[in-house]
């Protein structure tokens, strides 16, 4: 069963303490790379959403976006690579979204400052 709720500022604090105890975050990704869409908060930018828990990220793998997989991601690569380019790309980053597709976007940049305390 999710642990994901509608604060969507706690599902960001699970994220972090999850990815830390598992080393592994979780994505969706088809053919075509790794999921991403329109933010919700900002206009004109990209989000691309992971989550803490494979089972969270399962249960995203239906509907428009049943044709991708769900994959892992070791955490010292997404640190350390992923933000970094995703940062560089100037792609935001969706943690633990929930059922009704509600989560956080937060900056690259800001998500790594959260591993380091």
């Amino acid at each position: 069963m999710s642990k994901l709720t509608s604060d969507i500022q706690a599902n960001l604090e699970l994220f972090v303490a999850e990815t830390k105890q598992s080393n592994l975050v979780w994505g969706l990704r088809n053919e075509e790379g790794w999921l991403s869409c329109d933010s919700t908060e900002f206009e004109n930018s990209e989000v691309m959403p992971f989550w803490s828990a494979k089972e969270d990220a399962e249960a995203h793998n239906v509907e428009e976006w049943a044709d991708f997989k769900v994959l892992e991601i070791p955490l010292d690569i997404f640190v350390e690579d992923w933000l970094l380019t995703l940062s560089e790309d100037g792609v935001l980053v969706g943690t633990n979204w929930n059922a009704q597709l509600e989560g956080r976007e937060v900056e690259p940049s800001d998500l790594a400052k959260m591993y380091l305390d």
